[in-house]
């Protein structure tokens, strides 16, 4: 029989799934249900041992509760300890960077970056939690972005968006060799900036200014929401959810400000017409996430676009009552509003429930 290739993510659940199982059966036979005999429990206990233990002694998964607890802390012990580290580099080189010699600066900055990315390879090959291997990415990144900056200043390059893509390019290789999540949320900010900022260009401002036009966004949020469709994740623990998250924020927000003033649209009708065109586009591509999330069983699209029908829901009604109704009765009001949102999701779940029990 073939053996089945998990990511951690999907190693961990199968770990969880064991453990539910064991729970229920034990369940089943205080209830009367259903019971086995000594020879099946048995066989079946063992196939549970040895598959955790090489889950396990593979994937460094958590097969207790207490050990899930230890992982926790450990998690946010390395991010403190790899942002510690990062923020003591950075007032490290401005403490002494005036006392060391052009040729000295320049070759710390390049070796400083490659150095630890090069270490950071080198221990996610070694170990399986990563958790060094990830703090020296980050730490590298952080190398890599100050001495980019600091390059240009000493050799006098005037800035330019192009920096952005470098540093995505950088931080989508550490985050994709150790697995990271932060460092795609860097990877997928810069890239997603450096795109926003050609499009301001082209659009005719200067790039520094490219978030005065919210719907630079739109076109990197369209390119971040496809990357999960065209590559395949399977082995990075919630890469798709970070892309799909990150490029429903990147649009969301934009038409949220932009539902409320229309003067920083692009387009060249009046400004209560804009608002009320994104208003628009805001509520249906909110329900359009709402369903597409169910559809394709994406819980965080579907949270995602609650958050935002909500939140555009509310501002409008804002924009509506808020001048001239007592206060008490427009807080009334949402608070009705929100019991019927209980309503209608409340039924959507029983329908669903009624569907998977015919099924």
């Amino acid at each position: 029989m073939e053996e089945k290739q998990f990511s951690q993510a999907d190693a961990q659940y199968r770990v969880d799934q064991i453990h539910a199982f064991q729970q229920e059966m034990v369940e089943l036979e205080n209830d009367g249900v259903l019971s086995i005999s000594a020879e099946q429990a048995t066989k079946v206990q063992g196939y549970h041992y040895q598959l955790l233990q090489k889950l396990s002694a593979t994937y460094d998964v958590d097969t207790s509760t207490q050990s899930k607890k230890l992982t926790l802390g450990m998690k946010i012990a390395s991010l403190f300890g790899a942002l510690a580290m990062a923020i003591s580099i950075f007032f490290l080189f401005y403490q002494f960077w005036g006392f060391i010699s052009t040729p000295i600066q320049v070759s710390i900055l390049i070796i400083s970056p490659v150095s630890l990315f090069l270490l950071s390879l080198h221990l996610s090959q070694k170990e399986k939690s990563s958790y060094f291997s990830k703090i020296a990415a980050l730490v590298s990144l952080s190398c890599f972005v100050l001495n980019l900056s600091m390059l240009g200043q000493i050799f006098n390059i005037t800035p330019s968006p192009n920096a952005f893509a470098v540093w995505a390019v950088f931080a989508f290789l550490l985050a994709y060799a150790c697995n990271a999540r932060l460092l795609l949320f860097f990877g997928i900010m810069s890239i997603s900036s450096f795109i926003a900022m050609k499009i301001g260009t082209w659009g005719g401002m200067y790039w520094i200014s490219f978030g005065e036009r919210p719907e630079n966004f739109f076109i990197p949020s369209l390119i971040i929401f496809m990357m999960p469709q065209l590559v395949n994740h399977k082995r990075f623990s919630s890469f798709e959810v970070i892309y799909r998250v990150m490029a429903m924020i990147m649009v969301f927000l934009p038409i949220l400000i932009l539902s409320n003033w229309g003067k920083v649209s692009y387009l060249s009708w009046s400004s209560d017409t804009v608002e009320g065109f994104y208003q628009l586009i805001g509520f249906v591509l909110s329900v359009t996430a709402i369903w597409l999330g169910i559809k394709r069983h994406w819980k965080e699209v579907t949270n995602t676009g609650n958050v935002f029908f909500i939140l555009f829901l509310y501002t409008k009604l804002f924009d509506w009552w808020w001048d001239w109704m007592p206060k008490y009765i427009f807080f009334f009001v949402l608070g009705l509003s929100a019991l019927l949102a209980l309503i209608v999701f409340k039924r959507i779940r029983l329908n669903n429930l009624g569907e998977g029990g015919t099924s």
